[in-house]
């Protein structure tokens, strides 16, 4: 199987698509029920709906994704679907970071505990540092042991922050042996989530 297929199946797609049209089938029974139902009763129902329909999780990489241009620590470009490459038959945490964010900082001892927890998971960096230098010498400082990438110098900026709706770092996302995405977004190293999803996969 290709890179491209295992990173964009259809039946990942077919999911995705099915999850949103249960919600949206709910959301709108809901609606044309609103006039026979008491508003106090409704209100906590329609939220809930909504709130599922948000959570649908994105299983796949896009094709803008996969294709977005990283640099090494060499300064060699390099394209985020072959840096995945590197890593298939094994499991991915990716954690987008930059040395100037506090959240970063402030999460990274969790890492650190994450890492000790499951020390055989590929932990992946992907920094939207400013500047070469500052990156680099955050890497050190802070103790970022794992394979680090640059990514832009903007995270509301490039094809990568927009195919994984990034809106807030530090951001961690799993990916399982066979390149699928296992959990889309967490923004705490510590997230049961995060935990959870790791342990599923081991």
């Amino acid at each position: 199987m290709s890179l491209s297929r295992c990173y964009n199946s259809t039946n990942s797609k077919k999911k995705v698509f099915n999850h949103l049209l249960v919600c949206v089938v709910i959301v709108n029974l809901l609606l044309y029920n609103y006039h026979k139902m008491k508003k106090i009763l409704l209100l906590p129902i329609l939220f809930f709906a909504m709130i599922s329909c948000t959570q649908a999780q994105e299983t796949a990489f896009t094709a803008d994704a996969l294709n977005a241009k990283m640099k090494t620590l060499e300064g060699k470009e390099i394209a985020f679907k072959d840096i995945l490459a590197q890593y298939k038959g094994k499991t991915v945490v990716i954690d987008v970071w930059a040395s100037w964010c506090p959240d970063c900082i402030k999460g990274m001892p969790k890492v650190h505990e994450l890492q000790k927890q499951f020390p055989n998971v590929v932990y992946l960096f992907l920094s939207y540092d400013r500047f070469d230098d500052k990156w680099k010498q955050g890497i050190e400082k802070y103790k970022v042991v794992g394979d680090n990438y640059h990514v832009g110098t903007s995270m509301k900026e490039g094809a990568f922050a927009k195919e994984i709706k990034l809106d807030w770092i530090p951001r961690y996302m799993v990916v399982d042996k066979t390149g699928k995405i296992a959990l889309f977004k967490a923004i705490e190293a510590d997230d049961a989530k995060l935990t959870e999803t790791l342990k599923n996969l081991k």
